[in-house]
């Protein structure tokens, strides 16, 4: 991969960062999302919601379920999820509906695309139309563009080779849209301090154009860490919010182990509210997952299954029987934990628009 992507320098001459990402991520054959490897799970550098407990899809399909009462339980339903992976959330969602939702079951027309095969893929996968466009950690994974402020002057971040191996250079935004989006969200970057940076994701403005498309009467749900523009684009992030992950560590150095790196940057919700307004999207809902969750009835699904599953820590106790369900029943709360975590995975953001 390193290789390949110095020889594209050579012979093109630095890449933006959004470039080298999308090759590092993306490349058929080579990227990190597109080798083969096991990268997403316990196994892999990152695990989603999903992975953690099927009572994330079940309050998905809560969701579900309430959406496709107001559209007036259209038939087929049709659910499109981008950046499915290995479609555990779509099973999990269909599973639950099977079991607490016949009606919408006989309906629901869940549909997958995995990131894995690219954003051209994902839309080639994409039916005409959708009542329900969603995503889970998706946007976060889209190539981002990386500026540094020096002084008054935005420069952009380019990734080029010094003595065979890859590094930076700023010089002038390949683009004037850099410049314009930070002015969109009035983001006052001159004061900041020289060194300043920051992420900014162009892909997810074009990401969301392609999604309105799709909805003619419903919603977009997007799901992933980040925040709003003022709480994102700050003095007190003078690096940004630019990650790598490799072998399950926490990596600073993004154009470290290219190919074998997965690399992420928070995402930026006020431009997806702001693009959808333009798109004729209305904000429905922008909430944390903890507040979600809990809307959702996580907590109440997990009493009933205290009731109706782990009885025996009250009668049999003293049994094998019994600590074995004391045992899953802390595994199961230890889950939920984890998925309403308002340090973690519970400050995700969760943003539901929708086309009356």
């Amino acid at each position: 991969m390193q290789q390949l992507i110095g020889e594209r320098i050579e012979r093109g001459g630095p890449l933006t960062f959004a470039d080298y990402m999308r090759v590092a991520l993306y490349e058929p054959g080579y990227g990190y999302y597109m080798s083969g490897a096991a990268r997403m799970g316990w196994e892999g550098d990152y695990f989603t919601s999903s992975d953690v407990s099927a009572l994330f899809a079940h309050c998905l399909g809560r969701q579900l379920s309430q959406w496709w009462e107001k559209l007036n339980h259209p038939d087929p339903f049709i659910v499109l999820e981008q950046g499915a992976g290995r479609g555990n959330l779509a099973g999990d969602v269909r599973t639950w509906a099977i079991q607490n939702a016949p009606n919408l079951a006989a309906a629901l027309d869940y549909r997958t695309a995995d990131i894995r095969l690219g954003q051209d893929a994902i839309d080639e996968a994409a039916p005409a139309q959708a009542h329900v466009v969603l995503s889970n950690e998706l946007v976060d994974a889209f190539p981002v563009h990386l500026v540094e402020a020096r002084g008054a002057t935005l420069f952009e971040v380019y990734v080029t080779t010094q003595d065979g191996r890859l590094c930076e250079r700023v010089n002038e935004p390949s683009t004037p849209a850099l410049a314009a989006y930070l002015e969109r969200f009035r983001v006052p970057w001159t004061s900041f301090g020289d060194g300043w940076r920051a992420e900014i994701n162009l892909d997810a403005l074009r990401w969301l154009q392609r999604a309105a498309q799709l909805i003619r009467h419903g919603y977009i749900l997007t799901i992933d860490y980040g925040d709003k523009a003022k709480a994102l684009y700050t003095p007190r992030r003078p690096r940004g919010t630019l990650r790598g992950y490799w072998h399950h560590q926490l990596s600073y150095n993004p154009l470290a182990h290219p190919g074998t790196q997965d690399i992420t940057a928070h995402v930026n919700f006020s431009a997806l509210i702001d693009e959808g307004r333009q798109l004729g999207l209305r904000l429905h809902t922008f909430t944390t997952q903890h507040d979600w969750l809990k809307g959702l009835g996580i907590d109440i699904e997990v009493e009933q299954r205290r009731v109706s599953e782990f009885a025996a820590i009250d009668t049999e106790r003293a049994t094998d029987r019994g600590q074995v369900a004391l045992l899953k029943w802390y595994d199961l709360r230890n889950r939920l934990a984890t998925l309403t975590d308002p340090a973690g995975m519970g400050n995700f953001k969760v943003l539901a628009l929708r086309r009356p």
